[in-house]
């Protein structure tokens, strides 16, 4: 792609804000919770579906996204994702209703899902020169990376200052910005693959058989574990994955080809990925609630919570990663990094009633943030290692993918158990807020059991890659 310098750089800014805007959207809401609970009348497992329903629809498009632009032209269907999020944004915005929020949520997710996946295949488009595409993917890892405490604030003092409306309004002025300056920045070229498929059916059977999950494992306490309408739900579910991983063997062009779960470091990256995020999500999730809901705070002092750990996950994933990254490769750092996410998911587990932020809040925030920018460069590194040249998009989206299934199903399980905790103890006689404790409590061990196990599995399951090797990839 032949691009002069300066509008590489100025389509780089853009791609940043459209990044900044979608990523955002994932812990902005988590703010705003209790706020859109009191207003639409949720209940507490069911409240889990406004983040669910967003990760769930992008992390099924994710990989379907890049391949609808390798055959329609990205900047097309780049312009499409941002139309689909910025309109679904103003849905949500103006929803009065659950299934109302619930359904923009979904689609907003589909539009974030293309325009992500295919923001990342023009970066590396645009910036064919070593150096500079290092410097570019630096600035663009740093806004990813970086956008959670972003969301964090802005969803506070939005709650705050007017209401919970507003954490999806904000995305209109941005989104008319980037598809104004994409028509602009963005050169029109043409697909480079002339034979792609659409794998429709796998993106359709994966979504599917995941929300069916989702919803089982949601809504297991209020219907009962094995009550008829549970097991129907996840059974669904497992048949669809059954059907999705046939046809994915059957197909010419498949979502994802079966092949690459041959490499033992895809296997294990993506199994330690999915239980990682399975207790990052909840730790935003929970610890949210917990100081708004227990603590009693304003949104805009939760949402200020927690800046520390997203500024310190954000500056040691950008500048740091690399360079422990070189010194030591990629697994030990990433092995330490998901323990240090689980001391801190395990100190949140003994939070008491009458919390101090300086004692029971920030610790573990801290802990939280070294281990998960310790974490984020050496998993996708791990991840490649043995992945070809040709097929390393692929594997980093099989990533990404995982990353956002794993968060959405541990999400519906830690507050599945957080919901029962809490309901087991208020039947015994315990007060409201101690009972919503008690669940926090056992919903933030749980988590730390997931990330010590993902821990253990890079520790035990992952052969050292030499040190040139990470080295390579972490400037590359």
């Amino acid at each position: 792609m032949d691009t002069p310098r300066s509008k590489r750089w100025l389509a780089l800014i853009v791609l940043c804000l459209a990044t900044l805007m979608i990523v955002l959207d994932t812990t902005i809401v988590n703010v705003a919770l209790p706020s859109i609970k009191a207003s639409l009348g949720f209940s507490d497992t069911s409240l889990a579906w406004v983040v669910n329903a967003y990760a769930l629809t992008f992390a099924g498009f994710l990989l379907l996204g890049g391949r609808l632009g390798d055959l329609y032209g990205q900047r097309r269907l780049f312009l499409v994702g941002i139309v689909v999020f910025t309109l679904s944004s103003l849905l949500c915005g103006i929803a009065g209703s659950q299934l109302f929020l619930i359904a923009a949520r979904a689609v907003q997710g589909i539009g974030g899902a293309i325009a992500s996946a295919i923001s990342l295949s023009i970066v590396m488009n645009l910036f064919q020169e070593p150096k500079e595409r290092t410097e570019a993917m630096g600035i663009f890892g740093f806004v990813a990376a970086g956008g959670g405490s972003v969301g964090a604030l802005l969803g506070g003092l939005l709650t705050g200052a007017f209401n919970w409306h507003w954490i999806f309004l904000v995305n209109l002025p941005i989104g008319i910005i980037v598809f104004v300056a994409s028509l602009y920045v963005l050169s029109g070229h043409h697909a480079r693959a002339e034979h792609v498929h659409l794998d429709v059916w796998g993106a359709l059977f994966v979504t599917a058989s995941l929300m069916l999950l989702v919803y089982g494992i949601v809504n297991g306490n209020v219907l009962g574990w094995m009550s008829l309408a549970t097991l129907g739900t996840i059974g669904a579910g497992i048949v669809l994955m059954i059907i999705f991983v046939l046809t994915e063997a059957r197909v010419r062009s498949p979502l994802v080809p079966l092949t690459l779960f041959r490499l033992r470091s895809i296997v294990v990256a993506n199994t330690a990925g999915v239980l990682w995020s399975a207790a990052m999500f909840a730790w935003f999730f929970l610890s949210a609630l917990y100081m708004q809901l227990v603590l009693s705070y304003a949104p805009m002092q939760v949402g200020l919570a927690f800046v520390p750990a997203n500024l310190i996950m954000a500056i040691f994933s950008v500048w740091l990663s690399a360079k422990v990254v070189t010194r030591f490769g990629p697994k030990r750092p990433l092995a330490l990094g998901l323990f240090l996410v689980a001391a801190g998911l395990l100190l949140f587990a003994r939070v008491p009633v009458v919390g101090n932020f300086w004692w029971d809040i920030l610790p573990p925030m801290l802990l939280m943030g070294f281990g998960a920018g310790m974490s984020f460069n050496p998993m996708l590194l791990i991840a490649m290692s043995e992945v070809k040249e040709h097929e390393s998009g692929l594997a980093s989206g099989v990533v990404n993918t995982a990353f956002m299934m794993g968060g959405s199903l541990g999400l519906a399980i830690l507050a599945s158990v957080a919901a029962s905790r809490t309901g087991a103890a208020f039947t015994a006689g315990m007060p409201q807020v101690a009972a919503l404790t008690s669940g926090y409590n056992a919903a933030f061990l749980v988590g730390g059991i997931f990330a010590l196990s993902a821990s253990a599995l890079i520790a035990f399951g992952i052969k050292s890659p030499s040190r040139s090797h990470g080295h390579a990839v972490a400037q590359h």
